[in-house]
């Protein structure tokens, strides 16, 4: 087991899937776990049910609301007089928007998508590391996709693929130019991960036997993978791993 005894952690989206499962590992491991949500608060109780009440709490946000994506953060600073860690992974997908939609959905995703998984997740980043300067140093784990790296199968994953790459190219952006100011910055690039949104994504397409028959293991990521993942990192442990992007998709697609 991993120790983060005292160390400060914010992980956005921890609701339900991914975000979930990293808040629960996270707290089982000692840390002080913020725990952001957009509208299921009870989803993000139940995820930290376990955490002692002392070392949780839970911050409601729209991400697609700029005053809502600044209140998040000074609150999550205010709570404990600062962050250490910061886990981007709250994100939204979108099976409609893509080439043959009309101009209202293509419009409509875009507009979403770019705010929830591009604009909240860098205004973010920004404030962690003006604080992290300060600070003496820091740490940002963001959760991207192998969809930014390879480009999705369906053509309808155009605008979340896209937001992940960007998403993507903004932590590597920090990780190089930060790294002597301690700023360390990851990305964790998953592949099928069992969540209701792959879940979605794969009835789209004709349904989770045809998406699993393109896996190198034939089985789909659980989110404790990811959650392990992310508290191992959390754990300063590798610090030379900084600006890499670590893929985690059983051997499915080798870069």
């Amino acid at each position: 087991m991993y120790d983060l005894a005292g160390k400060r952690i914010l992980v956005t989206g921890a609701s339900k899937g991914i975000g979930a499962s990293i808040v629960a590992t996270l707290g089982a491991a000692g840390a002080n776990v913020i725990a952001h949500y957009g509208r299921d608060r009870a989803g993000a109780e139940a995820a930290t049910k376990d955490i002692p009440p002392e070392r949780v709490t839970l911050i409601g946000a729209d991400l697609t609301r700029t005053g809502d994506v600044e209140r998040l953060w000074s609150e999550a600073l205010a709570w404990k007089d600062g962050i250490d860690v910061f886990v981007n992974n709250a994100a939204v997908l979108h099976l409609t928007g893509g080439i043959d939609d009309n101009d209202e959905a293509w419009d409509a995703v875009w507009d979403e998508t770019l705010k929830v998984n591009v604009l909240a997740p860098t205004r973010l980043m920004r404030n962690a590391v003006r604080h992290y300067r300060d600070a003496g140093g820091g740490m940002i784990v963001t959760i991207s996709s192998w969809a930014a790296q390879r480009g999705p199968g369906n053509p309808a994953l155009l605008t979340y693929a896209s937001s992940k790459a960007a998403v993507m190219a903004a932590t590597k952006t920090i990780a190089r130019n930060y790294a002597k100011q301690n700023i360390l910055a990851y990305i964790i690039a998953p592949g099928v991960v069992r969540t209701k949104m792959s879940e979605d994504t794969a009835a789209a397409v004709g349904g989770e036997d045809i998406v699993t028959a393109g896996l190198a293991m034939g089985e789909w990521i659980p989110p404790s993978d990811i959650a392990n993942l992310v508290t191992f990192l959390a754990t300063g442990t590798c610090r030379h791993l900084s600006g890499a992007t670590l893929d985690l998709n059983g051997a499915t697609h080798i870069r």
